[in-house]
């Protein structure tokens, strides 16, 4: 790609991915590495700017991470935020030290002086709401660096050196608790840096369509197709590239939700006229799953399953006559890229490993596609309404790939899907009726693997709880519970008992979701 570019080295923060979100929003091209990583990036990117995240480490630890010398003695502009700060200031000659008091959430820094980094946005004078996240601070400068802002607990809120152009803040600008966070780093990255917002999805399209044929060559791809946006998308831009050259397998697991099996079938063999092999596998699978209940077994036996329907159907296509297909098409992205690669390597793999069912193995010698892999979720959906998906495919809420058999807790039987499947199409319906769809970024059905005893009408009864989920979301990092009103809970719950035999007490969650995974089990 020629866009200019910012450089984020990540030091561990868990939301080191909003830096990345935030300079998006603003038209700029973005690239997060790790710091061990990072000089190697920096080579290669060549980059207009830097960014310092933050990170949970103490720059007092002996071994705590450090950024590239390299890419401090680069002379490009940086932007280094709470960690990033204090060992930006600790590598240049300053001071850092632990044993003050700490500042964890909101508080106020007052501006000294005026600055490139808040033009426009900021008075001389004035106080202006930040979130703090820290425990050490920054006690001694290094040589060429002055206080601009503070606060009551980090006298050196702000501290920059104009002439290099290095700024630092020990609060947080890339979170929404930060009011003017957004604007600050667009303020770096078009003011300081000097870049323009040339980073959108139809020159995204265009470039990634030249780099997929480039890639391709007159070879075949075959695309994996989940039923879910992501692959949806990065089917519809490959075959926008090359056309029938491109073959897509959906391994039908009889685990999607009502009709959506229909509806991802008609929409590429009618719509859009893409090769398509739908293999009815059901039976094959649900008869594996019967009785199962951990959670990591299923994962398991689901993505077992698919890698071997899947090899079957792709030998069959390479028996076709027109070759075999060299490449393999993923709908990778760009947070996939980043877990893949994080710092601290935390448990971000073992929370999420059973929302997936892995990837195909290397014995079938396969190059990978996968243009979705510099995207974030909501720039996926803006490449698909760029490529003319509709807007009730793109908008739909996100599946995991082993589907309702993580959100049926306990041994899977077919009744219970059956179950759980028709009381999570009257739960979205109502979603849908009450015009709440798009506002929610996931909501769900989980039948738990609890009993009750209960009295309907005359009759007593001894049938499943079953748990509504509903999550609000920006980016699909963090999530919080989506405050139904109770009329609305009310409504929803008494269709699912009247309608769906085998349920007789419906609950609500109400937890949020920290870094990580929004998926329930």
């Amino acid at each position: 790609m020629t866009h200019d570019s910012i450089l984020i080295v990540d030091f561990g923060s868990q939301v080191t991915q909003l830096i990345a979100r935030r300079l998006r929003e603003t038209g700029v091209y973005c690239e997060i590495h790790p710091f061990q990583k990072a000089g190697a990036a920096f080579e290669k990117l060549a980059p207009k700017g830097v960014i310092f995240s933050g990170g949970p480490a103490s720059v007092t630890w002996d071994g705590s991470p450090r950024a590239p010398q390299a890419v401090i003695d680069a002379k490009v502009p940086i932007l280094a935020i709470c960690y990033g700060q204090q060992t930006l200031c600790l590598q240049l000659g300053g001071t850092v030290e632990g044993g003050h008091a700490a500042e964890f959430g909101r508080a106020d820094v007052e501006i000294l002086k005026a600055s490139p980094l808040f033009d426009g946005l900021w008075e001389v004078g004035s106080r202006y709401p930040v979130w703090m996240s820290h425990g050490d601070r920054v006690t001694e400068l290094p040589a060429g660096f002055e206080v601009i802002g503070t606060s009551e607990n980090a006298p050196f809120a702000i501290a920059v050196d104009e002439k290099r152009r290095y700024y630092t803040t020990m609060f947080h600008p890339e979170v929404v608790h930060t009011p003017d966070g957004g604007k600050l780093l667009a303020n770096f990255v078009h003011r300081i840096c000097g870049l323009t917002s040339d980073w959108s999805m139809a020159a995204y399209r265009a470039e990634m369509i030249a780099k997929i044929r480039a890639q391709v060559g007159d070879g075949r791809v075959i695309c994996g197709l989940s039923g879910g946006v992501d692959s949806s998308v990065a089917a519809v831009l490959i075959h926008e590239a090359i056309g029938d050259r491109l073959t897509c397998i959906y391994v039908d697991h009889g685990l999607m939700r009502q009709g959506e099996s229909e509806q991802v079938v008609g929409m590429f063999r009618d719509a859009y006229n893409i090769p398509l092999v739908h293999v009815d596998a059901a039976d094959l699978f649900i008869d594996a799953l019967e009785g199962e209940a951990d959670p990591e077994t299923k994962r398991k036996t689901i993505g077992r399953l698919f890698i071997e329907t899947f090899e079957a159907e792709a030998a069959k296509i390479a028996a076709d006559g027109r070759g075999a297909p060299g490449f393999l098409a993923q709908g990778t992205l760009y947070p996939d890229v980043i877990e893949s690669v994080s710092f601290s390597g935390g448990p971000s793999v073992t929370i999420k490993s059973h929302h997936n069912v892995g990837g195909l193995p290397d014995r079938m010698n396969m190059k990978l596609v996968e243009p979705l892999r510099e995207l974030f979720k909501d720039e996926v959906r803006a490449l698909g309404r760029e490529l003319g998906l509709p807007e009730s495919f793109i908008g739909r809420h996100p599946f995991p790939g082993p589907g309702l058999a993580i959100r049926c807790p306990g041994g899977v039987t077919r009744e219970k899907l059956d179950i759980l499947r028709k009381a999570d199409a009257i739960y979205l319906d109502e979603i849908r009726k009450a015009g709440l769809y798009d506002q929610i970024w996931q909501a769900f059905a989980v039948l738990l693997p609890v009993q009750t005893v209960g009295v309907m009408g005359d009759g007593r009864t001894y049938e499943f709880v079953l748990a509504l989920r509903a999550v609000t979301s920006v980016d699909g990092m963090t999530a919080d519970f989506y405050a139904f009103d109770m009329a609305f809970l009310g409504r929803a719950a008494t269709r699912i008992i009247n309608e769906v035999r085998g349920v007789n007490r419906v609950v609500y969650d109400v937890t949020s979701k920290p870094p990580g995974t929004i998926e329930w089990e």
